[in-house]
């Protein structure tokens, strides 16, 4: 009707009004809407004239008619109101404060549109001021009245209703036993007839005149019909009914709910999914505004990549202990900011970049520094959030990714753990290509098509970069990669004044004093271990309500992220203690006597994380060792299994950990560092942790070769420990004793007991760096960075190269 009006009066144009205001025209065409118009619409549309009366009908409407489209304006791409009709600009710009139809009744009586775009994909569409869902129209007290939400509200009242009048009105009879049955109604002849109903129950129907309570009819179940058939015949004889007094029996069906309640979960399941797919991306592309459809459960092929522009706070400041990976990481930033310097040159930036390296030493941080500095948009994604068990599904998310990077170019797209999709192909798939292959090829598909003048850098991180596709690691994909292994002890000291920056220090305690002196505590830390060490340390201060940190916290921080928590509650027997005492000595003589071995800095017997003692050592910044060091460290972890048995005449349990790195180090020696003159100059892999080796790369003689070697050396290691804690007894049982009393010794105890090592050995930063140049890291940058973070102006002409003539 609302259409019909609409038609009426754009064809018939400009409806003019009289001097006593009536018009035949309007009133008729009011009337012939019916009951779509509401009363006060009526009486005031008397008073309209002209265009105010076709503005007027376009808010009835809810489309432009069939064929009059042209009549109305179109709809703007960016505007988040519904097409032609429902605009408010079709009302005169100049509003006369005395409009016989205010603001208010023409918000009222444009109920008829929901306000969102046409094929906007569902709920997700339009903008969100005219587009929000029917539950918050109606928690506003905007009921959205409809046609398709009407109907919708229509079906669900009328299936309610219908639910309810079949449950709650209809006869249930009441049930009774068969014994009942037989005692009460069949003996006294109170039976009109038995219904069989669904062969599951049976309807006793009283006979005329039969009060039973207040219901119609009983019921009884029964196993089967047979059965019930069989029960009934031998009753009725014994009560001695003949065949025309029997009762009689009658089969019937009915409907008693039990079909619906059987079929409603799979009804329920089927609505969901249509739903589902009615508001996806299959029915109407990404939902309008794009809000529904990433929150979908079926626009699976979006890909889950965050953008973040502007909030990044990382700079490259905060970022130490790397500064080689970090000028690396700078001449990206730099040609993002002004690639004129590089494209003068006749230069491309590289299209991709590899961060590998063990865990912890800082590649995600890295990457994040860049993208502060830079300022430009940061994509972040993990590289298991392409793996999912639908197929296809992973090439459309790195599709999409692509996608967005391109758009928001320049830009930085990192990918995180990109071994979960750079695998090696052709691995673990018995025929067929796998999901994750499918993934991969996408993926090279992506970066190979990229351009230098797109300027987007594909960044990665991982930890097993031996495991990657070489398709992937070619130059024109990832041109570089950059590794980023453990600070050495400069980078320690300077990650040390990054993380000792927010702390609150005590005031006598110099920061760049503390920063080095930790660094030379704490060898083979990486970035991650560092900032846990600091964390700890001001934990520890606050724990024991201390207004500032002290230099002992960042040692008891170090002792607890060394060895473990701490468990002086744990209870020991004597013998026990004893026997932990005398390993931990044995450990300590040893290594104090031993030109190889690393200086000791620590021994206690009190039980930390899963061991009940521990020496804690100071070994030195050395990549290169040789076969006299590698033995000397072989016989230092000897010495508690020789100290229990040459104090105790028996051994325990307690050096299983001291003897298996014993046999890694003498199987390292034999098999990969060619250290054994039996078998030569001959390395093989060794498995890794967690990996099995499936067929060894040698003979069997070979191997039988290399398990004596190894044993040999074990032995005469064991033998030569023995002869030292042999020689030491005494001082062995001198550094036990006070192990029991005191439970810990420092290097100052130790001196006390066994005087000064006889050999030269290095404790502090300053012996520790001491020939390698400055005592601070190098932190200065080539002449083409130095600028790198000021913006440059790039409409200067490139110099020119200067030609000229030479003349004789």
């Amino acid at each position: 009707m609302v259409r019909m009006f609409g038609l009426l009066l754009t064809a018939t144009g400009p409806i003019k009004t009289n001097a006593v205001g009536k018009n035949t025209s309007a009133i008729a065409a009011l009337k012939y809407c019916g009951s779509t118009v509401t009363n006060v619409g009526l009486k005031r549309s008397l008073l309209l004239g002209g265009k105010q009366v076709t503005a007027f009908a376009r808010l009835l409407s809810v489309k432009p008619p069939r064929g009059f489209e042209k009549y109305f304006p179109k709809q703007s791409e960016d505007s988040g109101e519904s097409p032609g009709v429902m605009k408010s600009c079709d009302e005169p710009k100049n509003v006369n404060s005395n409009d016989p139809l205010p603001s208010e009744t023409r918000r009222k009586v444009h109920w008829g549109g929901s306000g969102r775009k046409e094929g906007g994909g569902g709920h997700g569409g339009g903008d969100k001021g005219g587009d929000d869902s029917w539950w918050t129209r109606i928690q506003r007290g905007d009921f959205p009245w409809d046609k398709k939400h009407f109907q919708y509200m229509a079906f669900a009242a009328a299936g309610m209703l219908s639910a309810f009048v079949y449950l709650h009105l209809r006869e249930t009879g009441r049930e009774i036993s068969w014994r009942d049955f037989v005692n009460h109604y069949l003996t006294r002849r109170l039976v009109d007839r038995l219904e069989v109903i669904n062969k599951q129950y049976v309807k006793v129907i009283p006979a005329p005149g039969v009060h039973t309570s207040d219901v119609s009819y009983l019921w009884f179940n029964i196993g089967s019909v047979e059965t019930f058939e069989r029960n009934l015949e031998l009753a009725q004889q014994e009560l001695g009914m003949e065949s025309p007094h029997k009762v009689p029996v009658v089969y019937s069906t009915e409907s008693d709910g039990s079909f619906l309640m059987n079929i409603l979960p799979t009804a329920l399941l089927i609505g969901f999914l249509l739903f589902t797919l009615r508001q996806g991306p299959m029915m109407g592309g990404r939902g309008g505004g794009g809000g529904g459809a990433r929150n979908n459960p079926y626009s699976m092929s979006e890909s889950k990549a965050k953008m973040m522009k502007g909030n990044i706070d990382v700079r490259f400041k905060d970022v130490a202990g790397c500064e080689e990976a970090k000028i690396e990481i700078m001449e990206f930033v730099n040609f993002l900011k002004s690639p004129k310097q590089y494209q003068d040159l006749g230069a491309k930036i590289p299209k991709g970049a590899v961060l590998s390296g063990p865990p912890g030493t800082g590649k995600t941080l890295l990457a994040k520094a860049m993208a502060g500095e830079a300022n430009v948009p940061f994509i972040s994604v993990s590289g298991s959030e392409f793996q999912e068990v639908y197929v296809g599904v992973g090439p459309a998310r790195m599709r999409d990714m692509f996608d967005m990077a391109r758009k928001n170019a320049p830009c930085i797209l990192f990918i995180d753990e990109i071994d979960a999709v750079g695998r090696k192909r052709g691995k673990g798939e018995f025929g067929g290509q796998s999901e994750q292959e499918n993934t991969l090829n996408q993926l090279l598909v992506e970066m190979d098509g990229f351009k230098s003048s797109t300027n987007v850098v594909v960044l990665a991180g991982t930890n097993r970069v031996d495991v990657l596709d070489p398709a992937l690691m070619r130059p024109g994909r990832f041109d570089r990669q950059i590794y980023i292994g453990p600070p050495d002890i400069k980078g320690r000291a300077s990650i040390f004044k990054v993380h000792l920056r927010p702390l609150r220090l005590d005031l006598s305690i110099d920061p760049d004093v503390l920063a080095r002196k930790l660094a030379a505590l704490t060898p083979g830390f990486t970035g991650a271990d560092i900032a846990n060490v600091c964390n700890e340390a001001a934990l520890i201060a606050a724990r024991h309500l201390n207004k500032s940190i002290k230099a002992k916290h960042f040692q008891q921080a170090i002792d607890r992220v060394v060895g473990g928590l701490e468990k002086k509650t744990q209870v020991l027997q004597l013998t026990e203690k004893t026997t932990v005492a005398y390993h931990e000595a044995g450990h300590a003589v040893v290594g104090w006597f031993l030109e190889h071995a690393d200086p000791l800095l620590k021994v206690s017997i009190i039980p930390r994380g899963k061991g009940l003692g521990y020496a804690q050592y100071l070994p030195k910044e050395q990549y290169l060792f040789t076969r006299e060091q590698l033995f000397d460290r072989m016989c230092m972890m000897l010495g508690g299994r020789v100290a229990e048995q040459t104090f105790f005449g028996r051994i325990t349990t307690g050096a299983q950990d001291d003897l298996r790195k014993v046999t890694q180090s003498a199987y390292a020696q034999i098999v990969q560092f060619g250290m054994n003159d039996s078998l030569g100059q001959m390395s093989y892999d060794l498995p890794q942790p967690g990996e099995l080796m499936s067929e060894k790369p040698y003979s069997e003689a070979t191997a039988q070769l290399i398990d004596r070697e190894v044993r040999q050396l074990i032995d005469k290691a064991f033998v030569a420990t023995q002869q030292l804690i042999t020689a030491k007894q005494d001082l062995v049982e001198l550094v036990g004793k006070r192990l029991l009393e005191n439970e810990v010794l420092d290097k100052g105890d130790m001196l006390e007991l066994l005087g000064p090592r006889p050999f030269e050995e290095k404790s502090s930063y300053e012996e520790f760096v001491e020939g390698t140049g400055t005592f601070e890291e190098d932190t200065s940058l080539p002449d083409g960075l130095k600028n790198w973070n000021q913006e440059k102006n790039e409409s200067e002409d490139p110099p020119q190269q200067l030609k000229g003539a030479v003349y004789l």
